[in-house]
């Protein structure tokens, strides 16, 4: 493996961390030092490590892991802010000859991790805490609606289900922020700013959803509800209520999320399959071992 930054992306429960693992430890048989790195907008909330599939404690004594767990809940945090750390991580682990593995389900912050995004500033307080309300209020498809009418071309690109994306547009169109693309995207140029090898795990739908099911059920039994009425409780910012799942479960509503858990995975294996110079890896029915002697 010649590049010295390894970056896995997939869809929810399709199984990125375990496959972490098993390709760190082979990359320690090889004299190398594996640390993963979070390209995750969530996880880095401190008090939603069931809802966000965090790493385990365990887990992250077998493999190190960065970015993960270290802002409170009512903490507003932002990609700006993710890719700021994120260079930052990345940087000092190769320096000190380390071979970082990013691990990310948000294309967004997966590119943002590895490569110089020309970002969009964040919102003036108390404007995403009232698109939000709206979101709660009449729904994503109206707020899409909305979005079309007013900016029909970035409407154009994001999925009427997708509560996150619609809301930051609208925010961006409120402070004159939202501005069509200009030529090629950065989300899909090929740049990065260390070589990278870039690999996606795809999985056979059917299989993938079944593993959605039994991991929402697993974590309602480990106690998920009650980690997001904690967190509730604990004034949970609106970045941190982003999180898959938070609203349903706080109503207590397990199916909802379960589609809405599928609904994401559809959109992350959209995303992932436009991403430059990915290296797609079907992980239906293969053991974790077989995939990472795939990559070794």
């Amino acid at each position: 493996m010649s590049e010295r930054l390894i970056a896995l992306f997939g869809p929810t429960a399709v199984g990125k961390t375990a496959l972490a693992l098993a390709l760190a430890a082979r990359l320690r048989e090889q004299g190398q030092r594996p640390v993963a790195v979070s390209a995750d907008a969530l996880q880095v909330y401190a008090g939603l490590e069931l809802l966000t599939g965090a790493a385990t404690a365990a887990q992250q004594r077998e493999l190190e892991h960065r970015l993960v767990s270290f802002l409170p809940v009512d903490a507003r945090f932002s990609v700006a802010e993710y890719a700021a750390l994120a260079h930052a991580q990345i940087d000092e682990l190769l320096a000190d000859g380390a071979t970082p593995i990013v691990i990310g389900g948000t294309g967004l912050y997966l590119r943002a991790a590895l490569t110089e995004l020309a970002l969009r500033p964040p919102p003036p307080p108390g404007v995403r805490e009232r698109w939000n309300a709206e979101l709660e209020r009449r729904g994503p498809q109206a707020l899409h609606s909305l979005l079309g009418q007013r900016a029909p071309w970035a409407a154009a690109g994001i999925d009427p289900a997708d509560r996150h994306r619609i809301v930051r547009a609208l925010e961006l169109e409120e402070i004159g922020a939202l501005e069509p693309p200009q030529g090629e995207s950065q989300l899909w140029s090929e740049a990065v700013r260390h070589p990278t090898r870039l690999v996606g795990l795809t999985m056979e739908r059917s299989a993938l959803y079944a593993r959605i099911e039994r991991r929402v059920d697993e974590m309602v039994a480990a106690g998920v509800i009650e980690e997001v009425r904690a967190a509730h409780r604990a004034g949970a910012s609106s970045s941190a209520r982003a999180a898959l799942g938070f609203e349903e479960l706080l109503a207590g509503d397990v199916e909802a999320m379960k589609r809405r858990t599928r609904n994401y995975a559809k959109r992350q294996l959209t995303w992932m399959r436009k991403l430059a110079g990915v290296e797609l890896i079907d992980a239906t029915e293969r053991s974790v071992d077989d995939l990472a002697d795939t990559l070794r």
